[in-house]
């Protein structure tokens, strides 16, 4: 269980933050970057939550569901796998990414067929999920770089999860759209 007596410790005025392990590393070190983008993207999630409201309660339900596995995938990111603590540590598990395929096909055979691409808006629960999208595109970007990295690893789940949640956000947010009645399809060249 999570314990927070007290918010603010002064152990990051260095420009430091502290892993699950132990182990201290500049907040500019890839993997604070990774799991920051993560928690960004579940705060872009929150306000399309709120923008939803008591629209789309099984959309709602899911984005709540991914709200939580994306606390997993910090932790998973926050604790490297040659860390002294890492036996046992919170991993994003490939149960997680089928269950955002099985949502993703469930939410698109509600959708027709795209014949262009479309502009991120519409509704206001779209719109944040679109932002949530681009975030999320943006956390796999980093996951992918600190993967590479020598001597750091990156689960494949934990990267297969983010990759399907883009996927997911991007029909989120379609059907927040009127189930794409809204969405604002792109014009190649409109403004020339």
């Amino acid at each position: 269980m999570v314990r927070l007596n007290k918010i603010y410790t002064r152990t990051g005025d260095d420009g430091t933050t502290g892993l699950a392990s132990g182990e201290r590393r500049s907040k500019a070190d890839l993997r604070v970057e990774a799991y920051g983008a993560i928690d960004e993207t579940n705060a872009a999630i929150g306000i399309a939550r709120t923008a939803l409201g008591a629209d789309e309660p099984a959309l709602g339900s899911m984005l709540a569901r991914i709200q939580n596995d994306l606390f997993d995938l910090g932790a998973d990111l926050a604790t490297p796998a040659d860390a002294p603590r890492a036996d046992g540590a919170l991993r994003i598990v490939q149960s997680q990414v089928e269950r955002l395929e099985r949502e993703i096909d469930e939410l698109n055979a509600e959708l027709q067929p795209l014949k262009s691409f479309i502009l991120p808006g519409g509704s206001a629960a779209a719109a944040a999920l679109h932002l949530a999208r681009t975030i999320a595109r943006r956390a796999e970007r980093v996951m992918v770089a600190l993967a590479a990295t020598p001597g750091e690893t990156v689960d494949g789940p934990a990267i297969r999860y983010v990759n399907r949640l883009s996927d997911f956000l991007f029909v989120a947010s379609r059907i927040a759209n009127q189930r794409g009645a809204a969405d604002i399809l792109w014009t190649p060249g409109q403004n020339r």
